[in-house]
């Protein structure tokens, strides 16, 4: 999702240069951010060309219909259902046949209690006939998410906050801001523990320890000047990331907590 934008403004500016819209399947992939799918489907639908669309509605359809066990989570599993679909589209009006099949998958062909009885292509469908259109696609497990323990360090100083950000050309969240673990602040000394949080990405369970932080001499154990101060005001304003963001509640919390405390006192 952070690329969206990017993506639909550097394509616009793609556009603008070529003095309009793609009008060709190849040409409509080469524009940022659009892949198989969505090029076959604005190709289709927009322009009538021959492309058939391949989501997971359509390669539910597709299995259930041909009772296909290859496995759609595999690299040439992808291919052969692309091949079936391909095989299958009708060639006269293809973004009225793919918008169908998206549609089918969508409110009739159900992942679990596909409705069978009402399907207008169930006399063709081998899994119905078989009895078991619940077996398919066939789809490899997940993987078992690793959980993994991480510290983030909140490190103030003249009302101002150490913040690192990522580059433009990081693979991930390119220009989004973090909080500094300790390969960005390696000298850091653990002052206290504000909070935890956990956060999951791919395959991985994340338990975030907030950390407050301090070091030894102020800006002195700071790798290779990547990190910058900012004042917590201006945090609203920056492209903070989600576990910046959730590091930045529990420290709030952890704030509310002791004024009652001391309120209380």
């Amino acid at each position: 999702y952070y690329y969206r934008a990017r993506n639909l403004q550097e394509a616009a500016q793609q556009m603008v240069r070529a003095g309009g819209f793609a009008q060709t399947y190849e040409a409509i992939r080469e524009l940022p951010g659009v892949g198989d799918y969505t090029a076959a489907a604005v190709a289709s639908i927009s322009f009538s060309l021959p492309h058939a669309v391949l989501d997971g509605n359509v390669f539910r359809v597709i299995s259930r219909i041909a009772k296909d066990t290859t496995d759609i989570s595999s690299t040439a599993g992808k291919k052969h259902f692309t091949i079936l679909a391909e095989e299958l589209l009708a060639r006269e009006s293809p973004g009225e046949f793919n918008q169908a099949m998206m549609e089918l998958g969508a409110t009739i062909c159900l992942p679990k209690n596909p409705q069978c009885l009402i399907c207008p292509v169930a006399v063709f469908c081998e899994a119905r006939k078989a009895g078991v259109p619940d077996r398919f696609p066939v789809k490899t497990k997940k993987q078992t998410a690793t959980a993994v323990e991480r510290t983030v360090y909140w490190v103030e100083a003249n009302q101002k906050l150490l913040l690192w950000q990522r580059p433009a050309h990081a693979r991930l969240m390119p220009g989004f801001w973090e909080l500094p673990e300790k390969e960005q602040v390696p000298s850091v000394e653990i002052e206290g523990i504000l909070g935890h949080f956990r956060h999951g990405i791919t395959v991985y369970n994340y338990r975030f320890t907030v950390a407050r932080g301090v070091l030894p001499v102020e800006g002195c154990g700071i790798e290779d000047g990547t990190c910058q101060w900012i004042a917590e005001d201006d945090l609203s304003r920056l492209p903070l990331s989600t576990i910046a963001k959730k590091a930045w509640r529990v420290v709030r919390k952890s704030r509310l907590e002791a004024s009652a405390v001391a309120a209380a006192g």
